[in-house]
């Protein structure tokens, strides 16, 4: 009977280390996802780290987010992320880089379709993070770029965050200066609202 328990006591162990190699989570984003202006430690993806394991959901987030990056620099990247890390989940947090300069929606529709084609080929789950521009941009523009992310929704099989920045845009306390990039304070929320959606997606450990 002690071997047997101690046989079961290495399957585990093994099993943890399979589960803490295997199960990468994947965010492909922009400087909203690299803890821009601040420490971090203080980013929401560090924070959503301490969230898992605090859950005993054992997944490795893999952030390869670069500030600054377009819905092309993310296509052209991601094959070769999924290739590497082999993800279970795919965060893609694209577009306002692109909406910013001024893009044209249907080349950023394109650019995230092709992430999210490649992402299920690769059979990982997706999770789509929507995202808003100012309003100086346009009414026109402003409602063509939001929407463009519900279509993308609605015609993929992807989970979905309507707003990334929802309760924290346009509120002075929790941005900074430049009023696009959300402040340390406001990272708790940021991570709250991609908690929502992604934990439905995780899978605990038996």
């Amino acid at each position: 009977r002690l071997f047997i328990v101690c046989l079961m006591l290495v399957y585990s162990s093994v099993n943890y280390a399979n589960n803490s190699t295997e199960n990468n989570i994947l965010i492909l984003g922009d400087s909203l996802s690299t803890a821009y202006g601040f420490d971090a430690e203080q980013g929401w993806v560090r924070l959503l780290e301490t969230k898992l394991a605090e859950e005993r959901l054992y997944y490795n987030v893999i952030n390869a987010s670069i500030s600054g990056e377009t819905t092309v620099g993310g296509k052209n990247r991601i094959q070769g992320l999924l290739n590497t890390y082999q993800p279970k989940v795919v965060f893609i947090e694209l577009g306002g880089n692109d909406g910013l300069r001024g893009f044209s929606i249907n080349i950023i529709r394109s650019n995230i379709q092709e992430m999210i084609d490649q992402s299920l080929k690769n059979h990982a789950s997706v999770l789509l993070a929507g995202m808003k521009i100012p309003p100086n941009y346009g009414v026109k523009y402003t409602d063509l770029f939001a929407n463009n992310y519900q279509q993308l929704y609605e015609k993929n099989s992807v989970s979905f965050i309507p707003f990334l920045l929802e309760g924290v845009a346009g509120k002075s306390d929790l941005m900074q200066s430049d009023g696009i990039h959300p402040n340390a304070k406001a990272q708790p929320l940021v991570m709250n609202t991609v908690w929502k959606s992604l934990k439905p997606m995780l899978i605990p450990k038996p």
